[in-house]
C-alpha cells in the first residue's frame, strides 16, 4: 500500500494515543498526524487533551460532540434490540467505536488524509471494531495500528513518550485502565487482573455502594414510544437528557454495576468491570414493556436474533450486513411498543412493579381473569390439549417395549 501521508488519529490523551503521534512521525514516517477527540459525554475537558495532541507533535487537534448521535443512533437501537453481550454487558463502550470510525473516515475526505491510525493492541476488542469498520467505509483509506506492531512494554511505551517530551498519566497510585462515556465507565488492569479480587470501592464513580445508597426506595416510571424511551416520572426529554437523568436515578441507588469474566473477540478471557446504570435500566423497562406488547412467538424469535445483535456489535459488525438485516426486524417490532414502566430503585437492584400500555397491550383482564367477568372458554381447552398432545402420545406409544 505504501507509506502514507497525511494520517487522521483516535486520539484519547492517553499514553498509546499520546505516543502514537511522535512514533507515526518519527519511525513510519507519516508526513503530518492530525487527531481526533470524541466528546461522548464523558466530562473531560477536553481543551487540555486537545493541547497534548499539538505538543506532541499533531498538526491539527480537532475534537467533535457526538452526543447526539453516540445517543440516538446507537444506545437507542441498543435498548430496543435489549442488547447484553453474554447475557450482561450492554455493550456501553463497544457502541462508541462504530461512530469514532465513521467520524474518522469523515474527516480524512474532508482533509484529504490517506490513512486513519488508532493506539489499540493487538490483544484487545477495539481494534477488531475500529479496524472492521473502516474497511467497511472506506476501502481505500490505509489503516495504521502502530499500539499493535512497536513491540514495547507498557513501561517502554511510557519511557519512549517521555523521550519525545510526553509526561504519562498513569501513576503507581492508580493502576487502571479507564473508558468513560455518557453510557457509562469500564475500568480494567491492576489487582482487577486478579478475578478473585474484589474490586475496589474506589474503582467505582457513577455508582454508589450497597452501604452508601438511601435506605428508602424510590419509584421511577419509563415511557416508551416506538420502543424508544422518550420520558421519566411523566417529563418528556430529549435523548441526551433522559441518559443524564436514568444515570443519576439508578447511579444514586447503586443499580448498574457489573463485574464479570468476558470473552474477547480474539479469543481471550478478561475481567471486566462495568458502570452502566442508566443503560442497564433502560434496558431493563424496556424488556418489560415489550413483554406486555408483543406476542410470544415475536418475543421469542427477538431473544435469538438479540443475543446475535449484541454478539456483532460487540465483535465489531456494525456495519456489516446480517446486523444490517436484523435491525429490519426489530424496527418492525417496535411500532406496537408503547406505553410505560414503573420500577423500585432500591440498594442496588431495580425491581419492575407496574406496566401500562393503552393502545397496545395483549393483556386482556376479561380473559385472565378467574373472577365472574372470566370471557375465556374453558370447554375449548380440551379439543386444543388433545391435538396439542397428539405427537407426543404417539410418539410414546411407538416407543414401549413390545411384550
Amino acid at each position: 500500500m505504501g507509506r502514507a501521508k497525511k494520517a487522521v488519529l483516535a486520539y484519547s490523551g492517553g499514553v498509546d494515543t499520546s505516543v502514537c503521534i511522535p512514533y507515526l512521525l518519527n519511525e513510519w514516517g507519516v508526513e503530518e498526524v492530525i487527531t481526533f477527540a470524541a466528546d461522548l459525554g464523558q466530562g473531560d475537558e477536553l481543551e487540555p487533551i486537545r493541547r497534548k495532541a499539538l505538543d506532541a507533535g499533531a498538526s491539527q487537534s480537532l475534537v467533535g460532540d457526538l452526543i447526539e448521535p453516540f445517543i440516538t443512533e446507537f444506545a437507542f437501537p441498543a435498548i430496543r434490540a435489549n442488547a447484553l453481550y453474554q447475557g450482561r454487558y450492554p455493550l456501553s463502550t463497544a457502541l462508541a467505536r462504530p461512530l469514532i470510525a465513521r467520524r474518522l473516515v469523515e474527516i480524512a475526505r474532508e482533509l484529504g488524509a490517506d490513512a486513519v491510525a488508532h493506539g489499540c493492541t493487538g490483544k484487545g476488542n477495539d481494534q477488531v471494531r475500529f479496524d472492521v469498520a473502516i474497511g467497511a467505509l472506506a476501502p481505500d483509506l490505509k489503516v495504521l495500528t502502530p499500539a499493535r506492531e512497536w513491540g514495547m512494554s507498557r513501561e517502554e511505551t511510557i519511557a519512549y513518550g517521555e523521550r519525545c517530551g510526553i509526561p504519562s498519566p498513569v501513576s503507581k497510585t492508580s493502576p487502571y485502565s479507564i473508558d468513560l462515556n455518557l453510557l457509562g465507565r469500564s475500568i480494567e488492569a491492576g489487582p482487577l487482573e486478579d478475578p478473585d479480587v474484589e474490586p475496589p470501592e474506589e474503582v467505582f464513580a457513577l455508582t454508589a455502594s450497597v452501604e452508601a445508597a438511601p435506605d428508602a426506595p424510590q419509584l421511577v416510571e419509563i415511557g416508551f414510544e416506538a420502543g424508544n424511551p422518550v420520558s421519566i416520572d411523566g417529563e418528556r426529554l430529549d435523548p441526551v437528557s433522559l441518559i443524564r437523568r436514568a444515570n443519576a436515578l439508578a447511579g444514586r441507588h447503586g443499580f448498574g454495576r457489573l463485574d464479570m469474566i468476558e470473552d474477547r473477540v480474539v479469543g481471550i478471557k478478561s475481567r471486566e468491570i462495568y458502570e452502566t446504570p442508566g443503560l442497564l435500566l433502560l434496558i431493563k423497562a424496556h424488556q418489560e414493556i415489550e413483554s406486555l406488547t408483543l406476542g410470544a412467538d415475536v418475543l421469542r424469535a427477538k431473544r435469538q436474533l438479540e443475543m446475535q445483535w449484541a454478539d456483532l456489535v460487540y465483535q465489531g459488525l456494525w456495519f456489516g450486513a446480517l446486523k444490517d438485516a436484523i435491525d429490519g426486524f426489530i424496527e418492525r417490532t417496535q411500532g406496537a411498543v408503547n406505553g410505560s414502566v414503573r420500577l423500585k430503585l432500591h440498594k442496588g437492584n431495580a425491581t419492575v412493579v407496574g406496566r401500562s400500555s393503552a393502545g397496545n397491550s395483549l393483556y386482556v383482564p376479561d380473559m385472565a381473569t378467574y373472577d365472574a367477568g372470566d370471557q375465556f372458554d374453558h370447554r375449548a381447552a380440551e379439543g386444543f390439549i388433545y391435538v396439542w398432545g397428539l405427537p407426543t402420545r404417539l410418539w410414546a406409544a411407538s416407543q414401549r417395549p413390545q411384550p
